[in-house]
């Protein structure tokens, strides 16, 4: 029997809540060889990642519950790899099929953002890129054709209009927003230490000898010094794009902010950057990677 003193009034269903599924998102990924290199040692990864709750019967009143939730998570990787015969592939390849491993075994997935779990998402990024670095370099020991691969890799992680970045090399990740590119990764190369000593000009360090000297990769046979790791606020309409330097070494950022603003979708933006990239002679290995929010 009900008591009368006592408040039954039904909870109302969760209006306010707002899940990163309710962040539409459109992402493709592309990678070419180029015109020049015999094998391609870039490699890339794009995936979605999440929770869900689905209402199949209840006995509960309408409205008590929502019928359909859900988390939503984007993933991107680029992955430059360097090293003589197989190395650089291997390289590529390895850290970013260790990676997927580590997000897939993480036994509590962040899928909701507040100062608290950003932390542990910088920790982790951060202590991930430490592992892969010392798995690239255990197993150059032990296979001398190995010796001396490495690879960049540069990651993206978004929740709904929070992005994270993880970095280490000179594959970049790029913010187009309103028609404007903005370069959101700094280049580990010889060359961008000498532009920030003042002793070189972008355009200059554009052309360099040095431009593809890195100082900072998982493997190589030196221990990585830096992760890099970002948070950034997104905002409807933005365009995050991630390529190696197959790309930007030949496709200005006038010219990539003008593709990324002009095609509609992620599929088309792609093709349209490799494109031009080949057309320009593409002496090195393409990929691009491109997340449009809304």
């Amino acid at each position: 029997m009900s008591d009368p003193d006592k408040d039954e009034t039904i909870p109302p269903p969760l209006a306010s809540a707002r899940p990163a599924a309710s962040v539409r998102v459109d992402a493709s990924g592309l990678s070419d060889r180029g015109k020049v290199r015999a094998d391609n040692q870039d490699h890339f990864y794009l995936g979605r990642m999440g929770r869900f709750s689905e209402v199949l019967a209840t006995s509960l009143p309408p409205g008590t519950l929502i019928e359909h939730l859900e988390e939503t998570g984007y993933v991107g990787v680029v992955a430059d790899g360097m090293g003589g015969h197989a190395g650089g592939e291997v390289a590529s390849r390895t850290a970013i099929s260790l990676f997927f491993h580590f997000l897939f075994e993480t036994p509590d997935w962040v899928l909701r953002v507040d100062d608290e779990s950003a932390q542990k998402i910088f920790d982790r990024v951060t202590s991930r890129y430490r592992n892969l670095d010392q798995v690239l370099a255990e197993q150059a020991e032990v296979d001398p054709e190995l010796r001396g691969m490495g690879t960049t890799m540069t990651l993206v992680y978004s929740l709904g209009y929070d992005l994270f970045l993880g970095h280490a090399g000179d594959s970049r990740a790029y913010l187009c927003r309103n028609g404007s590119l903005e370069q959101l990764t700094r280049d580990h190369t010889r060359v961008q230490e000498l532009v920030e000593m003042g002793m070189l000009t972008r355009e200059e360090a554009a052309t360099h000898r040095w431009r593809n000297v890195l100082t900072n990769v998982l493997g190589g046979g030196v221990p990585l010094t830096d992760v890099d790791v970002h948070r950034v606020a997104l905002a409807s309409g933005d365009v995050v794009l991630l390529c190696s330097d197959g790309l930007y070494d030949v496709v200005q950022d006038d010219e990539i902010a003008r593709i990324l603003g002009a095609l509609g979708s992620a599929a088309a933006a792609c093709h349209a950057l490799v494109d031009l990239a080949l057309s320009r002679g593409a002496p090195d290995n393409v990929t691009v990677v491109i997340l449009r929010y809304s």
